[in-house]
Parts: structure tokens; C-alpha cells; sequence
């Protein structure tokens, strides 16, 4: 009798689990592989040959498609680094005041910020884009208003800016989800270490400090690896407020945008599915490594924090 219980609840988990597995297989485990099969393969007279790891020497070593990628890459690279140094310290900042109780209208205020989360990149870019605009935007006037015209630069216009402009549009866009994920972490810290630290004097911004940040570490860890993968996926904010040419001359080109117009073409460029499924793959691989050495060398540190 009893093996056949144990045998039962096998096949109760099994049939709990196989819609999941078979869903999860059928949308990313066979494009995933897919991809990786297709980056393998050349068209080579209007039939596929395979040509091993050709594509990717060509995206690394040939200069009219490395060029490309590096510039990308290093692109992709500050837009990550930008939200890590704004986004999420702010959204720390904001968790932690909305987690005072003396703070009067906490749900409006948690509200108001996160509306900005749940519009779609089309809307964001767009509204900012009219916004921004030198012609017929807002923000000269507002900044005339306040006697700081001469601050104005068209910013989504200038290499120098557009880039860091936008990464501070897509920051305003999300950094009510930080908050929201560091907010509820705050909030599951007992209440009894709380009072044991005021027993002992360390109040306020001290207690933030030396009490609130080490149990939430493993909480900022997650927003960390989360912000990481999201931004090296990024490319509909770009599209829509600089479209698939990622202007000014390629200066806030991303991974996203460089594979969307590798693989599907646009205006002179004839698209190339094989090498847009190599920058695809590169994409998986940098991500792949980046939260391997999160989940590998830094989840671990921080579960000593974890009750």
C-alpha cells in the first residue's frame, strides 16, 4: 500500500507539472535552440549550408559587422550601468519613505509612481519624445519658466546626450517596480528586531543603515539581476523614440536594435536571419553569464542576511 501512495503522488506532481514544462519547452526551450541552429547556418544561394561558428567570427572579427556590435554592446553596457546607479538607489530611497508610518498618503504616493510601469515603451517614448522636442516641446518653456532656458540642449538629438537621456526616460518609466520589490521586503522585516534595535539607540537613518540593509541585500540582489537582464533585452524604447537606425549616427544603438535590423533588414540593409540569430545567441550568452555569477558568486554571500 504504500509504495503505491508514493507511486500515486509521482504521477500527481507529473501531472501538475507537464502543462508547465510542455508550455515552457514549446515558447523557449525550442526557439532557444532554434536560434542557436539557425546562428550555425549560412544562406548560401537561396539554401541553407552550415557553416559552424562562421557567423559569430564574422560578427566579432569582420569590421562591418563588428564595428557594430562592440558599439552596441558598449552602449548597451552604460544604459545597464545608468539604471543601476540611478534607478535603483532611488527606488530604495522612495521604499524606504513610503515605509514610514508617519508618512501621510503612502498608497497615493506608491500609486502615482508606479502608473509610469504599466504604460506601454510606445506611449513613454513617444510622450517624451514630444516633450523633449525643441520645435514644439514642453520642456523649453518650463525650463524658461523657471529662468533655465539656456540649460535646454535637444538631448535625444546630440550624441553626447541621447543615450544617457534615454536610459534616465526608461528609469522614470521603472523604478517603481525597485521600489515596490524593496518596499515589500521592508515591510517583512519583524517587527521584533525593529524594537530591539530602538532598545538599543539606533533610530532613524541608523537604523536604515544598520539594522534594514542587510536583510534586504538579497532583495537588492534580485532588482540587480532583474535590471540586468531587462536592459541587455531592451529595444522598444529605442525603437520608438529613435527608431531601428538608433540615431543620432548609431549613438544609442543597443543589442536589441542592432539584431532587430540585422535580422529583419531596414531601408538599404537586406536582412541576414543567420547573423541576426548570432547576435541573438551573443545576447543569451552575455545574459546566461551575468546571472551565473550572480546566482554563483554573489546569491550565495548574501544568504547569511536571509532569516
Amino acid at each position: 500500500m504504500a509504495q503505491a501512495t508514493k507511486k500515486s503522488r509521482r504521477w500527481h506532481i507529473a501531472v501538475f507539472l507537464a502543462p508547465a514544462v510542455l508550455i515552457y519547452t514549446a515558447i523557449m526551450i525550442i526557439p532557444l535552440f532554434s536560434t542557436l541552429q539557425l546562428a550555425m547556418y549560412s544562406d548560401v544561394e537561396n539554401s541553407q549550408v552550415f557553416v559552424g561558428l562562421q557567423n559569430f567570427r564574422a560578427l566579432f572579427g569582420d569590421p562591418q559587422w563588428s564595428d557594430q556590435f562592440w558599439n552596441a554592446l558598449k552602449n548597451n553596457t552604460w544604459f545597464f550601468i545608468v539604471h543601476m546607479i540611478v534607478q535603483n538607489p532611488i527606488g530604495i530611497l522612495l521604499a524606504a519613505l513610503l515605509s514610514s508610518p508617519r508618512l501621510r498618503m503612502r498608497s497615493f504616493y506608491r500609486t502615482a509612481i508606479f502608473i509610469p510601469t504599466i504604460l506601454s515603451f510606445v506611449i513613454a517614448g513617444f510622450a517624451w519624445k514630444l516633450i523633449l522636442s525643441p520645435l514644439w516641446g514642453v520642456a523649453p518653456n518650463l525650463l524658461d519658466f523657471v529662468g533655465l532656458k539656456s540649460l535646454f540642449q535637444p538631448w535625444l538629438g546630440k550624441e553626447a546626450y541621447a543615450l544617457t537621456t534615454l536610459a534616465l526616460i526608461s528609469v522614470w518609466q521603472f523604478v517603481g517596480i525597485p521600489m515596490m520589490l524593496i518596499y515589500a521586503a521592508l515591510l517583512s522585516i519583524p517587527d521584533e528586531l525593529l524594537e530591539a534595535a530602538e532598545c538599543d539607540g539606533i533610530t532613524g537613518m541608523s537604523q536604515f543603515w544598520k539594522v534594514k540593509l542587510p536583510l534586504i541585500l538579497p532583495a537588492i540582489g534580485i532588482i540587480s539581476i532583474l535590471t540586468f537582464v531587462g536592459n541587455f533585452n531592451a529595444f522598444d524604447l529605442i525603437y520608438a523614440t529613435q527608431g531601428a537606425l538608433a540615431g543620432p549616427d548609431f549613438s544609442t544603438d543597443i543589442l536589441g536594435t542592432f539584431m532587430f535590423r540585422t535580422f529583419f533588414g531596414f531601408q538599404l540593409q537586406l536582412g541576414d536571419p543567420n547573423l541576426g540569430a548570432a547576435i541573438a545567441t551573443a545576447m543569451f550568452a552575455i545574459i546566461l553569464i551575468g546571472v551565473s555569477i550572480y546566482l554563483f558568486g554573489i546569491q550565495t554571500r548574501l544568504r547569511r542576511y536571509q532569516f
